[in-house]
């Protein structure tokens, strides 16, 4: 069974070079390889969850190289969670890919599988330094579907991008070398079980390693203040490339519950809980501003890509709580609010392709063919990202509320998460208006390439938010099972590094 643990990465891996290699030239051979390879990858994320829901942590020690000398890969609840996520909305994104986008530039299915590679590496590690060489696998493989295509604006949004990342990566490799200083150890259940036993007289050299691996996070988060980078990138990328996008700032979210439960939580010695203070507040206003921003964008992919920034907002609020009931329910949210997003920047594919030079600005265009379809899934899936009932967005957002309620920090979590919503609802509203409504009847709309396929990853979306919403309690139960996971680490540690004083 332990093989399984290394196949989200491994399939993905050898998927990308055969596309590359046996399918050069002919997209259509390519195409093949890329869903099959989607769809393994899918089958046996499954399976992980089922592994992972008993409740036992596997580890995984390539090249039979152990802990905590030897790289580590982690199946727990949270990784497997993840790693079905990324599975399942990649697989849907790259439905919508081949109707017709992966022919716009080279060698797309290599780099969609080696970014899928990337995701699910970074869930599945269990050491440092290979987090950072999964986040420059993210960082290389994103840039390059981001270019994908080659317009002005997408090589702008990159160049930005790819900047800001280098000094991200710069910083993590200085946390890192900090941090291995300090404990002598890459290993993350390692380096937890020797930072709580680290003198008073390191305080401040551990503290500053942990903020600086923090802020590195919250830039892939897209916190505040960092976040700025991440409505110009999301709202260049073609649909597909944003769907799967939408899931990369969730590598950040992972990366910091995953350290401050682990590594700097309560039993963090010297630098016990060190994000509490500040990850409620930034979360919230985080929240705040990316939904002024939705409402103020004038261009259907930024209004998305502010969602997501409110979207990280809120589930960070939850987990910013830091009870078990605030980070089950802001993993419950993670999963909604991915798919969601994902579904309507997919939705958002279909409709500005109909709309010729207009694109997705949110003026008056043309009326769209099949109108009516369109309609309805912008009117569903608007519901699921603004959290109304009756589809899992507000059960996600009724769980964080409650979880809020006996905290000292509960009035403006429920404050800030009610009125954004109610913005969030006011900017969907305007959006659907001006798609739908104000139509320019001396405009004819452009020729819809493939749209019946690309509908259909669409509905495969929804469909996944209709599922969560259908069996919401099952989910409920397995996030708050996560959570408590999480919240004790020792078990974690003790399966990694069986016998810590033997390393040390």
């Amino acid at each position: 069974m332990n093989h399984l643990i290394i196949t989200p990465i491994l399939i993905p891996l050898l998927g990308a070079i055969v596309a590359v290699l046996g399918g050069w030239g002919r997209i259509g051979v390519q195409r093949v390889i890329s869903l099959l390879t989607g769809v393994a990858t899918l089958g046996c994320a499954i399976a992980l969850v089922d592994v992972a829901g008993s409740g036992a942590i596997w580890a995984y020690n390539v090249g039979d190289w152990a802990a905590p000398f030897g790289i580590t890969l982690v199946l727990d609840r949270l990784s497997a969670m993840m790693v079905l996520l990324t599975s399942a909305v990649s697989f849907l994104a790259l439905l919508y890919a081949v109707q017709g986008q992966d022919e716009r530039g080279k060698h797309f299915h290599f780099l969609f599988q080696m970014q899928v590679l990337g995701i699910n590496g970074s869930f599945l590690t269990g050491d440092l330094f290979n987090l950072f060489v999964f986040f420059e696998v993210l960082l290389l493989s994103s840039y390059a579907l981001l270019l994908h295509g080659r317009t002005k604006r997408r090589l702008k949004a990159g160049v930005h991008y790819v900047i800001l990342n280098l000094v991200g990566s710069g910083m993590f490799v200085l946390g890192i070398a900090m941090m291995y200083g300090l404990t002598g150890t890459l290993n993350m259940a390692h380096m937890a079980a020797r930072v709580a036993e680290l003198p008073a007289t390191d305080a401040a050299f551990v503290q500053a390693g942990a903020m600086l691996l923090l802020v590195v996070f919250a830039l892939k988060a897209a916190l505040v203040p960092i976040y700025m980078w991440l409505p110009s990138v999301y709202s260049a990328a073609s649909a597909p490339v944003a769907a799967v996008f939408a899931i990369l700032t969730k590598v950040g979210v992972y990366a910091i519950l995953r350290v401050t439960t682990l590594i700097f939580g309560p039993e963090g010695g010297v630098a016990a809980d060190i994000a509490e203070p500040f990850l409620l507040p930034l979360a919230l206003v985080t929240l705040a501003l990316g939904t002024f921003g939705a409402l103020a964008s004038k261009e259907l992919g930024r209004t998305i890509a502010y969602l997501i920034v409110a979207s990280m907002g809120t589930m960070l609020a939850a987990i910013g709580l830091y009870t078990a009931e605030g980070i089950a329910a802001g993993l419950y949210y993670m999963l909604h609010s991915t798919i969601a997003s994902a579904a309507l920047f997919l939705l958002a594919g279909v409709i500005t392709s109909q709309r010729g030079e207009l694109g997705g600005k949110l003026l008056p265009g043309p009326k769209l063919e099949r109108w009516s379809l369109l309609g309805v899934l912008f009117f569903t899936t608007a519901i699921a990202v603004a959290g109304l009932p009756p589809l899992s967005g507000f059960l996600g957002k009724v769980f964080i509320l409650d979880a809020a309620v006996d905290q000292p920090d509960g009035f403006w979590v429920w404050g800030v998460v009610l009125a954004t919503s109610l913005l969030a609802v006011v900017t969907l509203a305007q959006a659907g208006v001006a798609l739908f409504w104000r139509n320019d009847t001396e405009q004819t709309p452009s020729p819809a390439p493939r749209t019946a396929g690309r509908v259909v990853a669409v509905v495969g979306m929804l469909g996944l938010v209709a599922a969560m919403t259908i069996f919401a309690g099952p989910l409920a139960e397995f996030s708050a099972a996560t959570a408590e996971q999480i919240a004790e680490p020792s078990t974690y540690i003790e399966t990694i590094v069986p016998s810590v004083e033997e390393t040390k």
